[in-house]
């Protein structure tokens, strides 16, 4: 509880300018926070706290019933914050008492408090309620505060016994107790009697759909269910429903909400219209109703029952029952909680609820009891939540509580998939229903009972489904089998036609023929190994097993292995070199030409099957409709190739589709081949017969097999690195291929057509046609397709309105980049288009950013012009601008004339002299009669006038009458040739030297001119923009000069002339929702935040102000400040800075602000659609800032615009842990609060643990609740119980789930916490939401990809390079997945998803423990599984910030990886790499998991390559080799010993980018970007990630371990400790890094392929390169990574966290100890496989050993295997000297402090004397002291690494302390060896300043000197 005292409580709330700036006024605070038991009283402390400055004692006694009431409640304060609320209350109460009673105004509290009341009644309430024009927010929020003031009356004159209250107040009490429940609080629609009269509810759809709902005739009411509301008939369908079935209150208003938008929105596009309007149309309710129930259906018909929609005979009633139907479903699924990831579940559920709604309104009777049906669980409140829903969730609890928190493998746990499952075989139905609690289902649940009854049985499990989670590398080939086993055969054939030795084109020959017909026998192999991994790996599920599928998978073991066997012998059988034996048995076969027919006869019918599945592959068609048929003999044909499952059945693509990815795959796969073939396998082909040639080896060690032939260790380590790359390099083919696919594409999409302002200008023309084409709606409909040209109709100035609407919205698109700060304020004056154009102009006027300076240049052209009138016009008009600006400054300059001037005589001259130069211009004479020299002076007279007016200062009056005066003297005297006559006539001519009078000074009564001028706003906007017109002088090419802003404008008019749907009415879209998961990151900064330093004194505000200074200045002109001092100066302008910081960085402010632009956006365009012409050109302004009675008033066009925009558009944040923050009082409540004031249609959605008392005991009750933000407080709308705590699997899938019933519409946009959105783009929201009509291929597209733009890339290089990558992936990467290849799933944030299709099929996202950690990609593999179809959009699109530091980078691609591990295991691979067809099969492996394994071979590949060489180095294969191949002249052979052969992937991953970057900038901009990237060591970076994606990814299949990794997202620009990095990458890249260093170093030193340096340096430069990047990129990213004192300090930070003790609850960054058991963790959980691999990849390092003591001086040359044990004696000498000293230190340190000296002198002299006897009688050297080094250092890794992997066995042993001290020991000598070099470096102070400059180039070009920040920020502390 924070404090009682009230906050500033800004009740009243300025009009901010426009209805949806961001601009926030007042901040406000909610301090009456209550404990959760006692939620009933917060509404009274409320109401005290808004009436307390009024009358403080009617206030203090509603806090005392308040505390008396909290008393009754709770009285031992048993409940969480009870007590301390509880002592807060009286504190107040006592403290108040005296000070309220000095100011009572009656006698005693109860007359004071009866006076309060009627006067709060008569004068508030009654004053509001005005009918029609009523304040609803208000009146609501009035009726509840009387209600309150009543109950604590009633309890004031029990306490002073008076007896009757006077009859009015109880009349008014009523009056109010009625009114109340009226004005109950909604979300969208007050669906209430009071409601009738807002302006939503007068939208006749919004009728249509009502009244449908309320139609209950023939329903039979229980005759106790809410009498009064029956009477009154204001009950509905889903009234009834809930009465019958038992949902709750809340649930049931949620649902109604829903479901009536739902049908008022499909009504109202029907197409024809529906007659008449406000009947709801039977297609509409079709419409929804086939969308809501085709999974149910669908599931029906593959379970093999008849579904339970039946519908009645009377056409009247069939309506009616649909929509019980509809709203039967939706109210199982708004109450379900976390049983909705479960559809099937929810089929279920729905299938037998729904047959007994058949059954209670046919009037069916039970068989049983012969009584009419009653619906199974009873109608009582909540029986539905506790009856169905909470045994479900139980189950699901129970089984996710097995996971031990994602600890437990898969296997041992059901999760959301598993449970699902159960509803897809037609067992589920002996659950029945009411469902029996010894179902199947329910085992691990069910035994809880009868373990109370004292044996323990072991908690049963519904076991695993179809599939089982089993951590293991195989699955990458169980799921991919195809793909591995088509690589294996090609590489086979490959193999076998190198080794002949002929040309690829004389395959046919007959024994080639013969000798590649034996892959037939591999691929029978592999097809065995697949069918045992299919038993072996979903072994643990086997108690869910039906008979069928065990007999198919022993069937297809058994048939795989008789092939497996058959196939060999016929193939032997014709072999010449046989075995005598085999060839008797089968002589009886003769043998035909040399190929044995009974092998062809049998590869034949070992073909037939793929013959069948080619023949399907051809015809998609065939396929889908095979999959889907429940015809038996089908059933019985697929049975055999693939099990019978719900999911993937029917997910081919149309004949075309599948055309255009099989050609882009079929390109990739020749060029692959060719390449494996040409330059891989035929080169190593001849030195492989050479080395299998070579006998009489010189082995220089203890060799096992001395007499083997063929020297196969030699050829294994020659060809394993081949092997390797061989399987890896379809990868880098696909990158290559995939990028000029989608350069192709994205020219074609039109994509970066205008790149630069230049190119904005040259098109500016054709822009509002473009613009009327795709943004206004139209009634022609427009044919979609290509053209290599677009032609937009120019607007012509006849078609006024059309310009107008561009205006419109150009100019509101232009004020939020001034909203934003992106512009200035003469920015914006120039980019604007005049709001209402004047009508006397004939021409568009154009923004004067394109028409500046044009005036000057102009009339410099004419002053010295000396021809013709016609070449003068002629070279004007040359510039289209030029000829606009000049025409429209001469109609400006009549206009402004005609205004001023009113004098009669005045008028007229200048009416002759108009008269005279246009009759000239016509006649082509102007030039002839009027001399052009004296132009600019009048020109700038002309100026000087307009600059008056602009002004308007009435004192200025004089001085327009001499301007004007001279003026006419310029025009008369200096320009005119001849006199006119008529001017003559009037007295005023040149010659006459006494005038009669002074023309314009007005000597007559009526004056002659009329200044100042009256002033409306268009004729303000005219004067500013004559002004600017004629002053700009230099030419705006640089407006605007952000780039941001630069960027979206060329993104906007680019787009506009790209391929999209043209955009229907508002009221005629689709409507949709946007949600945004929240859980506790920063909402808005606050004021401490902005001004904290870091360590280096640099604050958030201050790097803002460097990194954006225009915008910085910006913002200062926006509050008319001058400096930062005056910023700070009121609480207002504090306020806007922190929204100002708070949009720049990732906050949800900032995401709450871009999504809301969508209602903004919405409103403009429905203005534009509902407005008259009249309207129009007055402008969207004047309903933007409405009057107090327009807003009042339901019938005004503003009231109009909200309703649309309400019934389109909802925003849900779900901040889950908003209630417990708020009770915490936590400053991000406030925060979110304030969002909700100042976005008044934003809804939070949040999980309020409540503590309720039941029978005694305090039980947590979890409720989801929505909330709005009304009178600067929150209001619940809606709660719903839970049946438990939401958060069962991962987080943020739950958060999702349990606010999706929240949302509306048909669209559903999933937005993350680190995005932004523009108003521009929001603009085009609805012609993207039209593409769920368009056609996509043979399905409508079910989730719409839109691209993003990174926003984060101009902190740092290294976020340059992340947003590249990123931008590259989300823009050309999804492009090529969507098509041709079309396997795009989900990746994250701003896909639109079709909101019915998912929620009836699971949710937009899967949230079991672990297996789901990328929870959304798995929403794209359920869509596509699920017959869905995801397609990727780029006309438009969203911001989204990424991570900047290193360490975040690290992070997230950790997460990355660890969920592809996790996706690899998972069942939705194994199925869509088994029913997708073999092309896009190998479309999705490249493109999801196969992206990792690839990395992973990379990485491998280095290691056997330098594992081989140190095999052959050492074993002295090597010299042998090359010294006969030196003798033979071999060429071939010593090339191939000295291949290199490591392929680069971190230079191909920037191929995307570079085609990217070239589409949409420029190619030119492409280069030098990359060159610059290359400098900065963008390739350090890649190949250090490439490490993190690797150790990730491999870590989690094998053991497991992956948990979510929130990534920072701050503005990370600062230091990291050594101690930090050494932390985070230790184990993925130093070890790895030094393990790579030390094979280099021993190949150096033993290798003898490379001769001299220069060819080593060749043969292992990217190895070196590898081993730096992964030692020492986390030191050159870091920021002052090489400053002096800061190594110093990073120096005594690791030593003291390396030497300190762990213990319990010592943090991993405090303790050494603590954080070696932290990174073993993943080991106590492995499985025994897991051990069993950690176990054996540590041999390795025993190889270094036995391999090196050979090669000591001290071995002499002997070979015997006695020199490799005695190297052991030193390492078991060794640990006892340790274990001797380190127990002697225990033992005798105290006592015996002398024994112990001498005991550690006589160890040392031991060791000095033994060395000194090895160096005279064993010729040892000091080489052979640091080759031993070499030689064991890896050995006690080996040793280290085992003895972790059996920690169990070790701890058993006593042992477990020693290999503490040796892991101690090694990593202090790995920080010192990564150390030094960093430390070396940096005694050089210029190696400082050259990183800061890598590091922060970008920056640096804006401005940004790290070094001046970091001497600022000092400066600033000395003060």
């Amino acid at each position: 509880m924070s404090t009682l005292e009230p906050g500033p409580q800004g009740l009243t709330r300025r009009p901010s300018r426009s209805a949806a700036t961001t601009t926030f006024s007042t901040e406000v605070f909610d301090n009456e926070v209550v404990p959760s038991s006692l939620g009933s009283i917060a509404p009274i402390l409320r109401v005290a706290a808004e009436i307390e400055s009024e009358r403080p004692r009617v206030a203090y006694l509603c806090r005392f019933y308040a505390f008396e009431k909290a008393h009754r409640l709770d009285p031992s304060s048993s409940g969480r914050g009870v007590r301390q609320f509880k002592t807060a209350l009286l504190q107040r109460l006592e403290r108040d008492n005296a000070s309220s009673l000095a100011s009572r105004v009656k006698k005693t509290d109860a007359r004071e408090i009866e006076s309060y009341y009627q006067q709060y009644y008569e004068h508030y309430v009654r004053a509001l309620d005005k009918g029609e024009q009523a304040d609803r927010a208000q009146l609501g929020k009035a009726y509840q505060t009387a209600g309150v003031l009543f109950e604590v009356l009633c309890a004031v004159n029990k306490t002073e016994k008076v007896e009757e209250v006077a009859p009015e107040i109880i009349a008014a009490a009523k009056d109010v107790q009625e009114k109340k429940e009226i004005y109950a609080p909604y979300n969208i629609l007050p669906l209430d009697s009071a409601g009738a009269s807002q302006s939503v509810m007068q939208l006749e759809e919004v009728k249509a759909a009502v009244a449908a709902l309320w139609n209950t005739r023939g329903l039979n009411w229980p005759t106790a269910f809410e009498q009064h509301r029956q009477k009154a008939g204001d009950l509905d369908l889903l009234d009834w429903l809930r009465a019958m079935f038992g949902f709750q209150r809340d649930n049931v208003r949620n649902q109604r909400e829903h479901l009536i938008l739902l049908l008022a929105n499909v009504h109202i596009r029907l197409h024809p219209k529906p007659e008449p309007l406000n009947k709801l149309d039977e297609r509409a309710v079709d419409a929804v109703m086939s969308k809501l129930f085709k999974n149910y259906k669908n599931w029906c018909k593959f379970l093999g029952r008849k579904h339970s929609l039946r519908l009645p005979q009377g056409q009247q009633e069939v309506q009616q029952r649909k929509i019980l139907y509809m709203g039967l479903y939706l109210l199982i699924w708004g109450e379900a909680a976390n049983v909705r990831f479960m559809p099937e579940c929810l089929c279920y559920i729905f299938h037998n609820m729904a047959y007994e709604l058949h059954g209670l309104l046919a009037g069916n009777v039970s068989i049983v009891t012969g009584e009419n049906i009653k619906p199974s669980y009873g109608g009582d409140d909540e029986s539905f939540l506790r009856k169905v829903i909470t045994p479900l969730y139980r189950v699901i609890e129970k089984e996710a509580a097995k996971s031990k928190n994602g600890k437990a493998p898969h296997s041992a746990w059901c999760n959301y998939d598993d449970l699902n499952e159960y509803f897809w075989s037609s067992d589920c139905f002996s659950l029945g229903w009411p469902m029996r609690d010894d179902g199947n289902f329910f085992k691990s649940t069910r035994d809880k009972g009868k373990r109370r009854q004292g044996y323990h049985a072991k908690s049963g499990s519904t076991g695993k489904s179809y599939f089982v989670e089993t951590r293991t590398f195989w699955h990458i080939f169980r799921s991919f089998d195809r793909l591995w086993t088509f690589y294996i055969l090609a590489l086979q054939a490959m193999l076998i036609v190198a080794w002949s030795g002929v040309s690829p084109l004389d395959i046919f020959q007959k024994d080639i023929l013969y000798y590649l017909s034996s892959i037939f026998i591999t691929a029978a192999f592999l097809r065995f190994l697949q069918s045992i991994l299919d038993l072996v790996l979903n072994f643990p599920g086997f108690h869910r097993w039906k008979f069928t599928d065990v007999l198919r998978n022993v069937l297809k073991i058994i048939v795989s292995l008789a092939w497996s066997i058959v196939l060999p012998l016929c193939y032997v059988h014709s072999f010449s070199v046989a075995p005598d034996k085999i060839k008797d048995v089968l002589s009886w076969l003769r043998q035909v030409k040399g190929i044995p027919p009974l092998y062809i006869m049998a590869v034949a019918i070992y073909l037939l099957p793929n013959l069948l599945v080619a023949m399907l592959f051809i015809f998609p068609m065939l396929r889908r409709w095979i999959e889907n048929s429940d015809w038996h003999i089908i059933r019985f044909l697929l049975w055999w190739s693939q099990p019978r499952i719900y999911v993937g059945r029917g997910m081919h693509e149309s004949q075309f589709t599948l055309i255009k990815y099989t050609l882009f795959w079929v390109l990739l796969l020749c060029s692959k081949f060719a390449f494996s073939y040409f330059i891989q396998i035929k080169p190593l082909v001849k030195p492989t017969k050479d080395i299998m040639n070579i006998r009489r080896v010189q082995y220089s060690w203890h060799e096992f097999f001395p007499n083997a032939k063929y020297n196969f260790g030699a050829i294994a380590s020659l060809w394993a690195p081949v092997i390797f790359v061989y399987f890896m390099d379809t990868q880098i083919w696909y990158s290559i291929f995939s990028t000029l696919y989608g350069g192709v594409v994205g020219a074609f999409d039109r994509l970066g057509e205008i790149r630069t302002l230049g190119m904005l200008r040259s098109r500016f023309q054709s822009l509002p046609g473009a613009f009327n084409t795709y943004l206004v709606p139209s009634d022609k409909t427009q044919k979609r397709g290509f053209s290599f040209s677009k032609r937009f109709a120019e607007v012509t100035a006849s078609r006024r309105s059309e310009a107008a609407k561009f205006a419109q919205l150009w100019n509101e698109v232009i004020c939020s980049f001034r909203e934003e700060d992106l512009i200035n304020d003469r920015e914006m004056d120039l980019l604007l288009v005049p709001y209402s154009s004047d009508p006397s102009l004939k021409l568009i006027q154009w923004p004067p950013f394109l028409l500046a300076s044009k005036i000057p240049i102009a009339l410099d052209m004419a002053a010295q012009f000396r021809s013709r009138d016609s070449d003068l016009w002629k070279r004007i008009c040359a510039d289209e601008y030029m000829k606009c600006a000049v025409i429209e400054c001469y109609e400006s300059f009549k206009l402004v004339l005609n205004v001023l001037v009113v004098g009669e005589n005045e008028k007229r001259i200048i009416g002759i002299i108009i008269k005279d130069i246009e009759n000239n211009i016509s006649k082509n004479t102007f030039l002839a009669n009027f001399r052009m020299s004296p132009l600019p002076i009048l020109c700038k007279k002309f100026v000087e006038l307009v600059g008056i007016l602009k002004d308007g200062d009435p004192a200025k009056r004089d001085t327009v009458v001499l301007l004007l005066q001279d003026m006419l003297e310029v025009v008369t005297r200096d320009m005119m040739v001849n006199e006119i006559r008529e001017l003559v006539e009037l007295g005023h001519s040149n010659k006459d030297s006494i005038p009669r009078r002074q023309l314009f000074a007005g000597t007559d009564p009526k004056p002659a001119i009329v200044f100042p001028p009256v002033v409306t706003a268009q004729w303000e906007e005219q004067i500013k923009r004559l002004y600017l017109l004629l002053t700009v002088k230099e030419s705006a090419t640089d407006v605007p000069t952000n780039l941001e802003a630069r960027r979206r404008i060329a993104f906007f008019t680019n787009s506009l002339f790209m391929d999209m749907p043209r955009a229907p009415r508002v009221r005629k879209m689709l409507s949709f929702s946007v949600m945004t998961p929240y859980y506790s990151e920063e909402t808005v900064y606050s004021k401490s935040d902005l001004e904290m330093e870091n360590e280096d004194g640099v604050s958030i505000i201050f790097y803002l102000q460097k990194i954006f200074p225009d915008e910085w200045n910006n913002f200062m002109e926006r509050l008319n400040c001058k400096s930062e001092s005056e910023v700070l100066e009121n609480e207002e302008n504090i306020l806007q800075l922190r929204h100002w910081v708070s949009l720049r960085g990732q906050t949800l402010c900032r995401t709450v602000r871009g999504m809301m632009y969508y209602r903004r956006a919405l409103k403009l365009q429905a203005f534009l659609d509902m407005a008259s012409e009249s309207e129009i050109l007055e402008g969207y302004k004047a309903v933007t800032v409405p009057s107090e009675e327009e807003k009042k008033s339901q019938r005004s066009l503003y009231a109009q615009l909200e309703a649309v925009a309400d019934m389109k558009f909802t925003y849900v944040a779900t901040c889950q842990n908003y209630g417990n923050q708020k009770r915490g009082g936590d400053r991000r409540a406030t925060d979110i609060l304030n969002l909700m004031v100042n976005n008044p249609s934003l809804r939070v959605a949040y999980i309020d643990e409540v503590e309720e008392r039941e029978s005694g005991k305090v039980q947590k009750v979890y409720y989801s609740v929505l909330v709005k933000a009304v009178d600067n407080l929150d209001q619940e709308i809606y709660r719903i119980k839970l049946p438990g705590t939401a958060k069962i699997g991962e987080g943020k899938p739950e958060n999702q789930n349990h606010a999706i019933i929240f949302t509306r519409g048909e669209a559903l946009q999933t937005i993350d916490m680190n995005q932004d959105n523009y108003l521009e783009e929001a603009f085009k929201m609805r012609n993207l939401l039209e593409e769920f009509n368009e056609d996509h291929g043979v399905r409508p597209p079910t989730i719409l990809g839109v691209r993003e733009h990174i926003f984060t890339g101009s902190v740092s290089s290294l976020a340059w390079f992340m947003s590249n990558q990123e931008t590259s992936f989300v823009t050309i990467g999804q492009r090529v997945l969507a098509r041709p290849l079309k396997v795009r799933f989900h990746y994250g944030h701003p896909d639109v998803f079709d909101r019915i299709f998912h929620i009836t099929r699971g949710g937009i996202s899967k949230a079991s423990r672990g297996i789901n950690l990328s929870e959304d990609i798995f929403a794209g593999f359920n869509s596509t599984l699920r017959r869905g179809n995801v397609t990727h959009h780029e006309y438009i699109q969203v911001g989204k910030g990424r991570d900047v530091g290193l360490n975040q980078i690290s992070l997230f691609e950790a997460k990355v990886a660890c969920g592809n591990g996790e996706q690899t295991l998972s069942r939705d691979i194994y199925r869509l790499g088994h029913r997708f067809d073999f092309f896009r099969m190998l479309s999705c492996y490249f493109t999801t998991v196969g992206f990792y394994v690839s990395s992973m071979m990379v990485v491998l590949t280095v290691y056997v390559y330098l594992y081989g060489k140190l095999y052959l180095s050492l074993s002295g294969l090597e010299k042998t080799i090359v010294k006969q191949a030196r003798a033979r002249g071999d060429d071939a052979l010593r090339t191939a010993m000295a291949s290199q052969s490591v392929v680069q992937l971190g230079l191909l991953m920037a191929l995307p980018m570079v085609m990217e970057i070239g589409l949409e900038r420029g190619f030119r901009t492409a280069l030098g970007d990359i060159i610059i990237m290359q400098l900065q060591l963008a390739a350090v970076f890649f190949t250090f990630s490439l490490g993190t994606k690797v150790h990730y990814f491999g870590r989690t299949i094998l053991h497991g371990g992956a948990r979510y990794r929130a990534t920072g997202r701050g503005f990370v620009v600062r230091h990291e400790k050594f101690a930090e990095n050494y932390r985070m990458y230790s184990r993925s890249h130093f070890v790895k890094g030094l393990e790579l260093m030390i094979l280099l170093i021993a190949y150096q030193i033993y290798g003898s392929a490379a001769p001299d340096s220069t060819s080593y340096i060749m043969l292992t430069s990217s190895m070196w390169f590898l081993v730096v990047s992964f030692l020492f990129a986390p030191f050159l990213f870091n920021p002052s990574g090489f400053e002096w004192q800061k190594i110093v300090e990073d120096w005594e930070d690791w030593t003291k966290w390396i030497s300190s003790g762990g213990g319990i609850g010592v943090p991993a960054n405090k303790s050494w100890e603590s954080w070696w058991d932290e990174e073993q963790e993943h080991l106590q959980h492995t499985g025994s496989l897991g051990r069993f691999w950690e176990i054996a990849l540590s041999t390795r390092f025993f190889l270094y050993q036995y391999g090196i003591v050979y090669h000591l001086h001290v071995s002499n040359g002997d070979k015997s295997i006695i020199v490799y044990g005695l190297s052991w004696l030193v390492i078991v000498a060794v640990m006892i000297i340790l274990k001797i000293v380190s127990m002697g230190r225990k033992k005798f340190s105290a006592d015996f402090q002398l024994m112990f000296r001498l005991l550690k002198l006589f160890l040392f002299v031991g060791a000095v004397v033994t060395l000194g006897i090895l160096f005279a009688f064993l010729s040892l050297t000091v080489g052979d002291i640091f080759a031993s080094l070499l030689a064991f250092m890896p050995t006690g890794w080996a040793l280290l690494q085992i003895a972790q992997a059996c920690r169990p066995l070790i701890k058993a042993l006593g042992m477990w302390g020693s290999v503490k001290a040796l892991a101690r020991g090694f990593e202090y000598m790995m920080g010192l060896v990564i150390f030094a070099p960093v430390t070396i470096l940096a005694w050089f102070p210029f190696v400082s300043e050259f990183q800061t400059r890598l590091l922060f180039n970008q920056a640096f070009s804006r401005g940004l000197q790290i070094q001046r920040i970091l001497a600022g920020g000092k400066k600033h502390k000395v003060k």
